[in-house]
C-alpha cells in the first residue's frame, strides 16, 4: 500500500483450511494490507504454516463454549494497529478490482464501515443467480464489535457466522465481488450448513423475543426469523432465489444449489419445532 492510502489488518480465521488458503493469501498479495493475521483454532493440517510461509501472523485459539468467539475476541484482546479491519475467510479471494475500490474510497468517503458483495461459487461455477451474498467485514478499528451472542455451546462453530457488526456511524458498500469458492468438496458444504442449522435454531430459540436485539437486525434477518417457525421456509427460498433471483440461469447447478438450500432451511425449521417441543414437554 502506499504511505497515503489508509492501513489495513486483514484477518483471517481459520481451522483446516490447507486447500483453501494459499490462493486466499495469494489473492491479498504482498500491498494491499499492513499486517495479515491468520486465527487458527486448532488446525491438524498444514494451515498455520502456509500462513507463516506467507509471512502472515498467526494467532492461536481455543474457545470455551462462551462468548466472546473468534472474532470478537481478536478485536477484542488483539486490536490492530492499522486504521480499519478486513475479515476474511480462507474461501474467500478479494480481486485487483476490489482493492482498487476500497483504496477509492477509504480515501475519499467518512463512512465507518462496508457492506462487501461476493460472488458464490458451487460445484466448480460462479453462479450467475441466486440470493445476493453481502456481508459487514471492513470497518474501522474501534467502531464495534459483533453481535454478542450468548450461548452454552449450541454447536462446534467457534466463530461469529451469521452475526454481523454493531458499529458506530455510517455504512457504505464496496461494489466489486470477492470470490467466495470452497475447495474442500461438497462433503466440506454439508457438515458446514449441518453445523450452522444446529447453530440457527438454538440462536432463534433464544433471541426471538429479545425485542433489544431486534433493533440491530438488518431487514434480510428480520424477514429469516419471521419465517423460521414455517414448514415454507424451505419452498420460500427456493422459489425467491432460483426464480425471482435467477438462480434459473444457472441450469442443473442452479437447481441443485437451491435444493441445498431448501435442506437446509426445512432443518432449522424441524430443529426449532423438536427444541421446543422438549422444552414445552419439561
Amino acid at each position: 500500500m502506499s504511505a497515503q492510502s489508509p492501513t489495513i489488518t486483514v484477518v483471517i480465521p481459520a481451522l483446516n483450511e490447507s486447500k483453501n488458503l494459499p490462493g486466499c493469501l495469494a489473492a491479498i498479495g504482498n500491498d494491499f494490507a499492513s499486517e495479515i493475521v491468520v486465527i487458527d483454532s486448532g488446525s491438524a493440517d498444514n494451515t498455520t504454516d502456509i500462513a507463516r510461509d506467507f509471512g502472515a501472523k498467526v494467532l492461536h485459539f481455543k474457545w470455551d463454549g462462551q462468548y466472546p468467539k473468534k472474532r470478537n475476541w481478536f478485536l477484542i484482546n488483539h486490536s490492530p494497529s492499522t486504521q480499519w479491519v478486513l475479515f476474511l475467510d480462507a474461501d474467500e479471494y478479494i480481486t485487483a478490482e476490489f482493492k482498487s475500490e476500497i483504496n477509492r474510497k477509504l480515501n475519499g468517503e467518512s463512512h465507518t464501515g462496508y457492506w462487501l458483495h461476493y460472488a458464490i461459487y458451487f460445484m466448480g461455477k460462479r453462479l450467475k443467480g441466486g440470493y445476493p451474498l453481502k456481508k459487514l467485514a471492513l470497518f474501522k478499528v474501534d467502531a464495534g464489535l459483533y453481535e454478542r451472542i450468548d450461548e452454552e455451546r449450541w454447536s462446534k462453530l467457534d466463530m461469529e457466522i451469521h452475526e454481523h457488526p454493531v458499529l458506530q456511524g455510517t455504512q457504505g458498500v464496496i461494489t466489486s465481488k470477492i470470490d467466495h469458492r470452497d475447495f474442500r468438496g461438497i462433503e466440506s458444504y454439508v457438515a458446514k450448513h449441518d453445523d450452522y442449522a444446529a447453530w440457527e435454531a438454538a440462536r432463534f430459540l433464544k433471541i426471538s423475543s429479545d425485542k433489544n436485539l431486534q433493533q440491530s437486525w438488518t431487514w434480510k434477518q428480520k424477514l429469516k426469523y419471521r419465517l423460521m417457525r414455517s414448514v415454507w421456509i424451505g419452498p420460500v427460498f427456493f422459489l425467491g432465489s432460483y426464480f425471482l433471483m435467477g438462480g434459473f440461469r444457472d441450469g442443473k447447478i442452479g437447481f441443485s444449489f437451491a435444493l441445498m438450500k431448501i435442506s437446509y432451511f426445512n432443518q432449522i425449521y424441524c430443529r426449532i419445532s423438536e427444541m421446543q417441543a422438549e422444552k414445552d414437554d419439561l
